[in-house]
């Protein structure tokens, strides 16, 4: 065997998890094993040398023992891997189906027949970004896959029930033994259900599920985003063979609007002055995302892209207290058609600022006084 480590053997670190253990085992075992790589000694090797290491490192006593001790800590009660002792590979491989059920076809037997949980359902909601900053009560129809009520999922018509399978005696595998591998399979007969329907439920034809649109309401709370996702508990499929129903998961996306852009929970719009209340100052009504009007002060000598802060007019914080602020970008209108007395006024103007040309107004002087 090798000099590696247990944990340089596996690819983990001294400080992984139980999980990053057995998921790094999983990933050697499927590569390395002997039924994929046929008379390939030295697969075969690492094989056995990934299930040495996973052997003690799962086992927190043994592993407990080898961090301290190394392996003659692990050996010390007697002989291990290293020591030529046979090690029951078929125990071991008992203890980890459900790591090699994606490599043969299935979990263990007990599991597939029995009672599983249903599968999440995913529903995009498109929404309104006024309902994302008060929140708001939608009705949304989920189609699901539901317990059949006729034979309250059990597949089989009234007055019978599922038969045992004769060939896996209701596991739902055939386990058969390959040297000192055991290796489950999937039942042909059955198809892993481990019982047989003679007589099937006409409504759902035997699968103990049918399908339903329900009307489900949801409640959005206030300061969600696009992308978030809104949990519903027991509203997503049926599970099979009697088991508990999945969860439905809303994904809202946000409506782009027309006037107000959003920025995390800042809200942004741009208003359009006069150029007179930009150099005047004055107020002007700026709309709030609540559909409410608020009267702003434009001070004198207000310049376009000066942005002004209405505290607390923005999006509330999701699940907490507050509101971001509303953020009033200012843009000057500039006339683009003047009449006769306008134009002579602004020359009037422009001589009393010191500029003795029109274009001197456009070069910056004007704007800048």
């Amino acid at each position: 065997m090798s000099e590696k480590s247990y944990y340089e053997i596996l690819g983990v670190s001294k400080n992984s998890k139980d999980d990053e253990i057995k998921k790094a085992y999983r990933k050697l075992a499927i590569k390395y094993h002997p039924d994929k790589n046929k008379g390939d000694k030295a697969a075969e090797d690492k094989f056995k040398e990934a299930t040495e290491a996973y052997e003690v490192l799962r086992d927190p006593e043994k592993r407990r023992m080898y961090d301290q001790f190394g392996k003659a800590g692990v050996n010390a009660g007697g002989a291990g891997f290293g020591q030529g002792a046979y090690t029951d590979f078929s125990d071991i491989f008992g203890d980890f189906g459900d790591i090699f059920g994606d490599f043969f076809g299935g979990g263990r037997g007990q599991r597939r027949s029995g009672p599983r949980k249903g599968s999440d359902l995913r529903y995009n909601l498109e929404i309104t970004l006024e309902d994302a900053a008060q929140g708001q009560e939608y009705k949304i129809d989920i189609p699901r896959s539901e317990t059949c009520a006729d034979c309250n999922g059990t597949g089989a018509a009234k007055g019978s029930t599922p038969m045992t399978c004769p060939d896996c005696g209701g596991t739902g595998q055939i386990r058969r033994t390959q040297g000192f591998f055991s290796i489950a399979t999937t039942c042909g007969r059955c198809g892993g259900k481990g019982t047989i329907i003679s007589d099937p439920c006409k409504t759902c034809k035997g699968s103990g599920l049918v399908e339903r649109r329900r009307t489900i309401n949801i409640k959005i709370p206030p300061g969600v985003e696009s992308g978030s996702r809104l949990k519903v508990s027991k509203e997503g499929e049926a599970g099979p063979n009697g088991g508990p129903p999945g969860d439905l998961y809303v994904v809202t996306h946000i409506k782009k609007h027309q006037d107000f852009e959003r920025q995390g929970n800042d809200l942004v719009i741009t208003k359009n002055i006069s150029m007179v209340t930009a150099c005047l100052g004055g107020e002007i009504e700026v709309p709030t995302i609540e559909g409410k009007n608020i009267m702003m002060k434009i001070p004198e000598g207000t310049e376009s892209g000066q942005v002004f802060r209405l505290a607390g007019n923005g999006i509330p914080y999701l699940g907490s207290y507050g509101k971001g602020d509303q953020l009033v970008v200012i843009k000057v209108e500039i006339p683009k058609k003047l009449s006769k007395k306008q134009k002579e006024l602004l020359l009037e103007f422009a001589k009393e600022s010191g500029e003795s040309t029109l274009s001197g107004i456009f070069k910056g002087g004007f704007f800048k006084k």
